[in-house]
C-alpha cells in the first residue's frame, strides 16, 4: 500500500498537458501556446528559453492562474491551477521587484503574512528567518530605495516564499541587474532552492542563466510557443553552483547543446533530448 508521503512525493510540482493559449487581438487571434506538455518534479529546478514572444511567460502565468488555458489543463501538486492559487501552493517573482515604497524590508516580506492572518509573533519570527536566510538580517529595518537592485530582488524572493510555497514561479528576475549582480544572485537562488526544496520554474533569456540553476532547459519555439527540446544539464543536487562550475567544460557543453537547440539542430547534433 503507497503511504501518504510516497503518493505525495509521486505527485508532478506542475503538469500541463496539451495547453494552448489564444488572445483576441485587433486583427484577429493571436496564437501564443499550442500543445504544450510539460511536467516538473517535486524539487526540481526548470528553466524556459526560447526567443522574444515565443510565450514562456504566457506558460507561466498559465501555471500561476494569471490567464485561462485555451485547450488542454494545467495542474500545480495534482490541483487545477485555480485550487493552487488558492491554497497558495507558489510564490511567484517578477522582473521588476515590486515592492511598496512606504514599507521597510521586514514590512514588504511581511505582506503576504497579513494578509492571511498570521499571528503578529509568528510572523515577526518568520520574517527574521527570510530575510536571513537571504542575507537581509542587518537591512530589515531599510527602505527600497535605501537598497541596490540585487537587494531589491532578494526581498522579493523572500516574499514569495514566506508562505512556505512548494513551489516558486520566477519570470527573469535577474534580467534588470548588472551581470556580476546577476551571477551573485544565481548562487543564491540556488542555495535558496535547495534549502526549501522547492520546485521552481524559471524564464530566462539567458543560456549560460538557464544552465547555470537548472537541473532541466526546456527550448521552445516561436510564436505559436512549442517545447521543441529539453535539455538535461547533469547537474543534480550534488553539484555546487559555484564558479567552478561556471568554468567547468560539462558547463560549456550544456551551453552549446541549448544554443543549438535554440537554432534548431537535430537533436542527436546539440546533445538535446528532442520534445515530442
Amino acid at each position: 500500500m503507497m503511504t501518504t508521503a510516497t503518493s505525495e512525493a509521486a505527485v508532478s510540482a506542475v503538469s500541463v498537458r496539451g495547453a494552448g493559449k489564444v488572445f483576441a487581438g485587433r486583427a484577429g487571434e493571436v496564437r501564443a501556446l499550442e500543445d504544450v506538455h510539460l511536467e516538473v518534479a517535486a524539487g526540481e529546478f526548470v528553466s524556459l528559453i526560447g526567443p522574444s514572444g515565443c510565450g514562456k511567460s504566457t506558460l507561466l502565468r498559465l501555471i500561476a492562474d494569471l490567464d485561462a488555458v485555451s485547450s488542454g489543463s494545467v495542474e500545480v501538486f495534482g490541483k487545477s491551477a485555480d485550487r493552487a492559487r488558492r491554497d497558495q501552493e507558489y510564490g511567484i517573482a517578477f522582473q521588476q521587484a515590486g515592492l511598496l515604497p512606504w514599507r521597510t524590508v521586514a514590512g514588504n516580506i511581511s505582506l503576504p503574512l497579513e494578509i492571511h492572518g498570521m499571528p503578529a509573533s509568528a510572523r515577526r519570527a518568520r520574517v527574521g528567518e527570510l530575510a536571513a536566510m537571504v542575507g537581509l538580517d542587518e537591512f530589515a529595518d531599510r527602505y527600497p530605495d535605501q537598497l541596490s537592485g540585487g537587494m531589491q530582488q532578494r526581498v522579493a524572493i523572500a516574499r514569495a516564499l514566506a508562505e512556505r510555497p512548494r513551489l516558486l514561479l520566477m519570470d527573469e528576475p535577474f534580467g534588470a541587474l548588472d551581470e556580476m549582480t546577476r551571477e551573485r544572485m544565481q548562487t543564491e537562488l540556488s542555495r535558496i532552492a535547495a534549502e526549501t526544496g522547492a520546485a521552481v520554474v524559471f524564464v530566462t533569456h539567458s543560456i549560460p542563466e538557464a544552465v547555470f540553476l537548472s537541473h532541466r532547459v526546456v527550448v521552445m519555439s516561436p510564436r505559436p510557443g512549442r517545447i521543441t527540446h529539453i535539455v538535461q544539464t547533469g547537474f543534480g543536487a550534488g553539484v555546487a553552483r559555484d564558479e567552478a562550475l561556471r568554468e567547468d567544460p560539462s558547463f560549456f557543453e550544456r551551453v552549446t547543446a541549448v544554443r543549438e537547440a535554440l537554432h534548431g539542430a537535430p537533436a542527436s547534433a546539440s546533445g538535446a533530448r528532442e520534445h515530442r
